[in-house]
């Protein structure tokens, strides 16, 4: 399962999110540097609205969500890089996640300490950013040494890496994430095995107060400090910002889906933002769901982004993606549309796929393989 990692400065809500996302209470939240030190892992589903309303055209006994992995990891300070805080444990842990969630305080209260003591979620940025690419950085000049003598014996491997790390050393210099740089396809597998931690794709959750989330999700624009995190987000990653409160989050867990959703409703918003992220950062890590539906359940399945059907078989079982004949596929909107899946036969929406289709994000397929 994908792990993604949720970061940021001590005392900006990471632990309080975790708790929230996966609602439980893992994660202890005080009002001081580093209560998080070893990280807290939960399992979280993907909130998916597609499921219900099969689940009633199937007459469906169980529904099964999508899933994901959320790691809390402890706060960075600056110096991290060279070890300060909790650094190394920090940087170690990050390198484990597949994709960062990026948390920045966007709001301002004397009762919360911020570890710099002010309020600039671009400098909060800024300072993890740097972080991770000075610990790049570090570890490409280490490799880089030794490649040197491999490359200089005639090694096309070792000739091909120092190549990328002739490229990626002054995009880092410049603050740049490794992410930013344009590269090869070819490049990118190398960039893999580096295992750089400015190379994860990253979104940014902006944690407002209680009492401003319905106005910034409505308009982060009228927001300073979340139009400020939106622009610099889309600027020096081409990442997204979500807006979330952390506060509200962890109330709601206390509550019953039908009381969460009365509350949310008094405060004048539908979804309180941890929805969003959490579908946010399934589609950042290049994950798409295609459905199965009948009587004994309806189950969303996790494929990766350009996966063909004999592969989303086989998420299944082996012997689905060894044995695979076809896929009978059928769109969620036509099949909603249709009423039923003998109505979008009858209708033309049901279509038999080889094994070169690539499944698309809401398919409901029925698989035909033999073993």
């Amino acid at each position: 399962m994908l792990k993604a990692g949720i970061v940021g400065l001590p005392n900006v809500g990471k632990s309080t999110l975790f708790n929230a996302v996966t609602r439980t209470r893992n994660a202890e939240a005080a009002n001081y540097p580093f209560c998080t030190i070893d990280p807290n892992v939960g399992v979280v589903t993907v909130p998916d609205d597609r499921l219900e309303v099969l689940g009633k055209i199937s007459k469906t006994q169980k529904i099964i969500p999508a899933a994901i992995e959320f790691v809390d990891i402890a706060g960075l300070v600056e110096g991290a890089s060279e070890g300060a805080g909790l650094g190394n444990k920090f940087l170690a842990n990050i390198r484990e996640v597949d994709a960062i969630v990026q948390v920045v305080r966007c709001f301002d209260n004397d009762d919360i300490i911020h570890e710099l003591g002010s309020v600039d979620p671009l400098r909060d940025i800024e300072i993890i950013n740097s972080e991770l690419i000075l610990a790049d950085i570090s570890a490409l000049e280490k490799r880089k040494e030794s490649r040197i003598k491999k490359a200089r014996s005639g090694d096309k491997e070792a000739v091909q890496e120092l190549a990328l790390i002739e490229k990626l050393l002054p995009h880092l210099d410049t603050g740049k994430p490794a992410l930013t740089l344009e590269i090869s396809d070819d490049e990118k597998v190398i960039l893999r095995d580096f295992f750089l931690l400015s190379s994860k794709r990253t979104i940014f959750a902006c944690n407002v107060a209680e009492d401003e989330l319905a106005d910034a999700q409505k308009n982060p624009d009228a927001h300073a400090m979340v139009a400020r995190v939106r622009d610099h987000a889309a600027a020096s990653h081409g990442a997204e910002a979500v807006v979330i409160s952390a506060r509200i989050e962890e109330e709601l867990v206390e509550l019953a889906p039908d009381e969460a959703q009365e509350f949310l409703s008094d405060m004048g918003i539908s979804d309180s933002g941890v929805s969003t992220l959490i579908r946010a950062v399934y589609h950042l890590l290049g994950l798409r769901t295609y459905i199965t539906s009948g009587e004994k359940e309806t189950r969303a399945w996790t494929i990766r982004q350009g996966d063909k059907a004999p592969a989303a078989a086989g998420v299944i079982h082996g012997d689905f993606e060894r044995g695979f004949i076809a896929a009978e596929v059928v769109a969620y909107d036509h099949l909603v549309a249709a009423g039923s899946k003998s109505a979008a036969k009858d209708a033309g929406q049901l279509r038999i796929e080889g094994k070169e289709y690539e499944v698309k994000d809401g398919d409901v397929i029925e698989f035909r393989f033999n073993v």
